[in-house]
């Protein structure tokens, strides 16, 4: 995708559409994926990057004490570095989306969102 607003337009939607996320992106999530497109990230690693990195914390061990909900696109950076640097499976992402589906069907709802300001 050549066209920066269409590209951040994607990467917002994917991310205010992931459990414990903000209902909207600030003005830090706008830059951020603005900065995902200057580092000519990839759609598909980005969205890889937000799956595998909603799975981890959903499927965190139980008995572990909860994790504050996500403020900022900022959290998943580290997760697309390492699907850069490391690749995943060409289907691997569909399994992530499954499984995502599947384990957000199983959170309440009312802790699925939160509702932050739009500058934080």
């Amino acid at each position: 995708m050549n066209e920066p607003s269409a590209y951040v337009t994607a990467v917002l939607a994917w991310y205010v559409g992931l459990p414990d996320t903000p209902l909207h992106a600030g003005t830090s999530d706008h830059w951020m994926a603005r900065r995902f497109f200057e580092d000519h990230i990839p759609l598909p690693v980005v969205e890889a990057g937000f799956l595998l990195g909603s799975l981890r914390r959903l499927t965190r061990p139980p008995g572990m004490p909860p994790l504050p909900p996500i403020r900022s696109l900022a959290y998943f950076r580290p997760v697309i570095d390492e699907l850069q640097a490391n690749p995943l499976p060409d289907h691997y992402p569909d399994y992530l989306r499954l499984k995502l589906q599947r384990t957000s069907l199983a959170i309440p709802a009312n802790v699925q969102k939160t509702t932050f300001p739009d500058d934080r």
